[in-house]
């Protein structure tokens, strides 16, 4: 009579938590809604398009912020109702009469042609789309990582070490294990940056902290270039110079080199870390989980690039003492076009066009 009892109860429990998640997803199935994040460019650009043609009164939608436990909740209720994957969900999303529409192009087009506006003008004078931008955004910050003289310096002294203990073709081989090594770990650390500004939910204040952050670090390599040496300089710390350069030639191998690399791209974080911060802090703030996983592929491809071809150059015969002779000679321009390109970037995170 006991077991009966008590199956009955868990019956009768397991009917009532069962009833109130039908009865929560049916409650959200049965209304509309527009999910939005705040400071996300493609919402405010749907938001600006519903305000201008008075969509959310009009067909009675209800906008939800998933910054909020419960909002987020609910729209992962409804994702997961409608068989969206985990790594496919993103803002903004419409559920609209029983069916989603993800991102502004989608969102705005499916009303465009539901209330025969196809032709009409009304989405011409809406805000500039993110993705418009974020391409030469990604590119613009790859390239001030990708010419700056810390990473040439590294790989240079690398090159010359392991020709001393070895041959050209052990230079080549750690030299691209090397530079496999700095796309893996900078590619798993902008990953981190990425999650972690994109689950804080940051707000549009977010992206003028990181306006700032990139017009400091523009003007920092800018005193670079006019007052090299003096005051602190965008580069590896001199105290930990040494350190690195004992790491470094202690490689003797393509597998060492490979190891290193990984320890490497840590010291190089205070030289390397601007540029990259403002990209995933504009990812983090604007983008889908994969658009952010291209994005930081090409943007690490980008930064890799002139490693590769050092190093297919030093073992075409190129000698890198001369190299290393070229980079201290140029080292205040790779500061002056560093500089100039962050400040361009960080000004047009300021006005808004981001």
């Amino acid at each position: 009579m006991k077991k009966i009892v008590i199956l009955l109860f868990a019956l009768v429990t397991f009917l009532i938590v069962g009833a109130k998640q039908v009865d929560n997803i049916a409650s959200a199935s049965s209304q509309n809604y527009l999910f939005f994040s705040t400071g996300c460019a493609h919402c405010y650009k749907v938001d600006a398009y519903f305000q201008k043609n008075n969509i959310l009164e009009q067909y009675n939608i209800e906008k939800k912020n998933t910054g909020d436990t419960e909002n987020a909740q609910r729209f992962n209720e409804i994702c997961q109702d409608k068989g969206i994957l985990i790594d496919e969900r993103g803002v903004p999303m419409l559920y609209f009469e029983g069916q989603c529409l993800m991102g502004d192009a989608p969102i705005i087009n499916f009303f465009e042609e539901y209330t025969g506006n196809a032709n009409n003008s009304s989405n011409n004078n809406l805000p500039l789309d993110q993705t418009d931008l974020t391409i030469p955004m990604v590119i613009s910050g790859a390239l001030v990582d990708a010419i700056n003289p810390c990473e040439f310096a590294v790989l240079i002294l690398l090159l010359t070490t392991i020709l001393i203990n070895s041959d050209r073709k052990k230079s080549l081989q750690a030299g691209l294990a090397f530079s496999l090594s700095m796309f893996i770990s900078y590619y798993l650390i902008g990953l981190g940056l990425y999650g972690a500004v994109a689950s804080a939910g940051l707000s549009s204040t977010f992206m003028k902290i990181i306006g700032v952050l990139s017009i400091l670090v523009g003007l920092f390599n800018l005193k670079d270039y006019f007052w090299y040496g003096k005051g602190f300089v965008m580069e590896v710390p001199l105290s930990w110079r040494p350190r690195m350069k004992k790491l470094i030639r202690s490689v003797t191998s393509p597998i060492g080199a490979f190891f290193v690399g990984f320890l490497v791209s840590l010291f190089l974080l205070p030289c390397t870390s601007g540029p990259y911060i403002v990209v995933m802090g504009m990812l983090g703030n604007t983008a889908t989980f994969s658009t952010a996983l291209w994005m930081l592929l090409l943007y690490n491809l980008i930064f890799i690039s002139p490693m590769v071809l050092i190093t297919i150059g030093v073992y075409k015969g190129l000698d890198p003492k001369k190299l290393e002779k070229l980079r201290s000679s140029k080292i205040k321009f790779l500061h002056l076009i560093a500089g100039l390109i962050m400040l361009g970037m960080g000004i047009t995170i300021l006005w808004g066009v981001v």
